[in-house]
């Protein structure tokens, strides 16, 4: 089995440009995964499905005959119509999955606090999903806002929003980028500054993009990132995603004045 293992990655290593390469992008030494190439170690279990995951194969066709392998691979190759080497736009971006660095401990859920782009003068709390897929840093962004400010709003009068995009961790700081996967007429881009503690807690930033009016203004708000943890009640989370008033006492001190303080006016700054 062991050497079985080790031919079939030095296939699936073959797609790629290097095994440093495929180590930077795994997040896995460069020495310990040479010996899962040689057939001297095997992975633990959470290594081997990290590894499946990221060249999409099962744990268990990991260890299939070489030969068996190598029709199952080339199978799905000629299946896939776009590869990084035919696709403009994963060319292009190629060269920063392989320049930045690992997201993994950032991974999970988090609250997302923001001045409003679309209702000035309300904060928005959003629920940010970051994972890791193959490799690649990817989050989703669910968001809710009320047609109107009246009382007893009901469901046919919230507007749902859900925004996907992938993550880089470039030069000490976090770039994610997104568009709105419903309607598909915005994009929008957030810079935060990572943590340098043992446990993430809260992540400052900042997230440009456009309000929901009818102008379609770009603009610029402070941004806080609360984490959560990696698996969270998703009912009651999404429960809280909704517009509040600057003086909810839902919102604490911590997170109004990281919204407010600083160089950007009320947190919200619209370009004309």
């Amino acid at each position: 089995m062991s050497d079985n293992l080790g031919v079939n990655l030095k296939l699936l290593c073959s797609h790629y440009r290097s095994i440093a390469q495929v180590c930077r992008l795994l997040s896995i030494n460069r020495a310990q995964f040479n010996k899962y190439l040689s057939g001297q170690s095997q992975p633990t279990s959470y290594n081997r499905k990290r590894i499946g995951d990221f060249f999409g194969v099962e744990e268990y066709e990991l260890s299939l005959p070489p030969d068996q392998f190598a029709r199952l691979i080339g199978a799905r190759i000629t299946d896939t119509p776009s590869t990084p080497n035919n696709d403009p736009l994963a060319s292009l971006l190629q060269p920063l999955r392989e320049h930045a660095t690992s997201l993994s401990r950032y991974c999970g859920y988090y609250f997302e606090y923001s001045n409003c782009m679309s209702v000035p003068g309300t904060i928005l709390l959003s629920l940010v999903h970051l994972r890791e897929e193959r490799g690649t840093f990817l989050f989703e962004r669910q968001e809710r806002q009320e047609r109107s400010a009246t009382a007893n709003v009901q469901a046919e009068d919230w507007v749902r929003c859900r925004y996907l995009g992938a993550a880089f961790h470039l030069q000490d700081r976090v770039f994610l980028i997104d568009y709105e996967s419903l309607t598909l007429n915005e994009m929008s881009q957030t810079i935060l500054i990572p943590s340098y503690k043992s446990r993430i807690t809260r992540l400052n930033g900042l997230k440009t993009g456009v309000s929901s009016g009818d102008r379609r203004n770009p603009a610029c708000t402070k941004v806080v990132w609360e984490y959560l943890g990696e698996e969270i009640n998703r009912v009651n989370a999404y429960r809280q995603v909704m517009l509040y008033r600057p003086d909810d006492p839902r919102i604490d001190d911590d997170i109004r004045q990281r919204l407010t303080v600083g160089p950007i006016s009320n947190g919200l700054f619209e370009i004309e």
